[in-house]
């Protein structure tokens, strides 16, 4: 029994938690905790917990505690949701640097418990402090912390699938692979794919490929001849002792193959990628034949318009609110739960109604989602129009022909054509040139016209939602309120 409790809970992260503190502890702490803490919270959340339970039973009075700033969100924000629905956050500093034997973190500290003390967040008081610690105006009509996810937003957005081993190979190894015959008489393009992680699309992509045998049985994988011998050598060795039983004995299968976003992505043309932790939040086209890994998230849909919504200052705000923070950086994580699955897409737009994924050619090139009304699709039209603009204009500044040239990718043997999407590389001479040319860079400088055809878009996608009353001077919570109030309205309907 005490008056205050104050401390400094270790941080370990959840997926680093059996490694540092062994398989035996971690089974049981999570055990003991099943209910109140959610799989997928690290360590840090535990002591929340405990501090909530014990200010409940009446032990305790209240608690000042540290955790890395990404308590505020995802799995981990579960702990702080509990607190205030059990009792109240009275203090809180969301975000703040936190420097311990060179190691650079960001760190949220929260008091919470009985105290007659106001709200204070950041030094600036509040009605109150929900529990993404971002303070609710006098009002109180801005937490973001009640949106809740909507169905018809499920099924549409995946994070991208997890290797857990060595699959990946050299460009020029693939390529040698593609030239060379099976015994099945089947080509390795079945199983060699182009791999592309969020460094890759923030930057200049590289050359790196991996071996991806998808379900396969064994014995099928083993007819692959040469990318089934690399997997021997350089996958098996590490998942014989991997912790999880599945991968073990599936060790030439990836760690979670993603069945879902395959499923999802067998019969589209392009998918709409976006790095899940990155300073600027954007969005690409790639080729569905490329493989993306766990740091991304994907969405599967080939339309310029959902490409447009996503991309459009009103996302933005919505992701950036509903993420978690990640490293010294900062950066923001997008989460398919949370930033995708609880935004309130225009009405005849969502995910739900575009869910058969067929397409239809408008004037100019861009694709709006097909069978749209009269009144949606006039709107579906301007998104689209202003999100290929977008996407046309920003192409030309990361590969200026000037500077950069298209070349086909390698034709594996017995085809006559590759179905793997062209390499774009720098001619001659502009090495240097184009490896400046970046999203990152582009994003840090947002020159004029890039700032334009971003305000065009905004302006499509507001009018989609009916805000004749939309400038880019609108304030970024009067946007946040509009979008709240809609998904509660659609969350009631459900």
């Amino acid at each position: 029994k005490a008056d205050v409790v104050v401390g400094n809970p270790p941080f370990v992260g959840d997926k680093k938690m059996r490694g540092e503190l062994g398989d035996e502890y971690t089974g049981r702490l999570r055990a003991a905790y099943k209910g109140r803490v959610p799989g997928g919270a690290d360590l840090v959340c535990y002591w929340f917990e405990r501090a909530r339970r014990e200010i409940e039973a009446g032990r305790l009075q209240r608690a000042g505690l540290v955790a890395t700033n990404s308590i505020r969100g995802g799995a981990n924000r579960a702990v702080l949701d509990a607190i205030v629905k059990t009792t109240r956050i009275f203090e809180a500093w969301s975000d703040e640097p936190w420097v311990n034997d060179g190691a650079a973190v960001r760190v949220s500290l929260v008091a919470f418990g009985a105290s007659v003390q106001g709200a204070v967040v950041n030094g600036r008081n509040v009605a109150s402090i929900p529990s993404d610690l971002t303070g609710a105006g006098e009002a109180g009509t801005l937490n973001l912390t009640v949106a809740e996810r909507l169905g018809a937003c499920r099924g549409a957005c995946f994070q991208g699938s997890v290797k857990v081993g060595a699959f990946d190979v050299s460009r020029d190894v693939a390529s040698s692979w593609l030239q060379q015959p099976n015994v099945n008489g089947r080509s390795n393009a079945d199983v060699m794919r182009p791999l592309r992680n969020a460094k890759d699309l923030v930057s200049r992509p590289r050359d790196a490929w991996l071996v991806d045998f998808g379900r396969m049985p064994q014995t099928d994988a083993s007819l692959y001849e040469m990318p089934f011998a690399h997997v021997v050598a350089h996958v098996k060795p590490q998942r014989e002792h991997n912790a999880d039983r599945s991968r073990r004995e599936n060790w030439w299968l990836h760690g979670r193959s993603g069945d879902d976003l395959r499923a999802a992505t067998s019969c589209l043309r392009r998918v709409i990628v976006t790095p899940r932790v990155a300073k600027h939040r954007t969005f690409t086209w790639v080729h569905p034949r490329v493989y993306v890994d766990d740091a991304t998230a994907l969405v599967a849909r080939a339309d310029d318009t959902t490409f447009g919504i996503l991309h459009s200052r009103l996302h933005e705000l919505w992701s950036l609110r509903m993420c978690t923070w990640m490293g010294k950086g900062n950066d923001p994580r997008y989460t398919p739960t949370t930033c995708f699955e609880t935004f309130p897409f225009p009405a005849g737009l969502t995910p739900a109604d575009t869910a058969h994924q067929r397409t239809e050619a408008i004037e100019g090139g861009a694709c709006i989602p097909a069978g749209l009304g009269a009144g949606v699709r006039a709107h579906a039209q301007a998104i689209a129009r202003a999100a290929h603009r977008l996407v046309a204009l920003r192409d030309a500044w990361l590969n200026p022909p000037e500077w950069t040239e298209r070349i086909g990718e390698v034709v594996p043997l017995g085809m006559t054509a590759s179905p793997y999407p062209d390499r774009i590389v720098a001619r001659p001479g502009f090495e240097k040139e184009v490896a400046q040319r970046t999203l990152t860079h582009l994003y840090n400088q947002r020159p004029a016209w890039l700032a334009q055809a971003h305000a065009a878009l905004d302006a499509a996608v507001a009018a989609a939602y009916g805000w004749a009353d939309d400038s880019a001077g609108m304030p970024d919570d009067e946007i946040l309120r509009r979008l709240l109030a809609l998904n509660l309205e659609r969350a009631a309907a459900q």
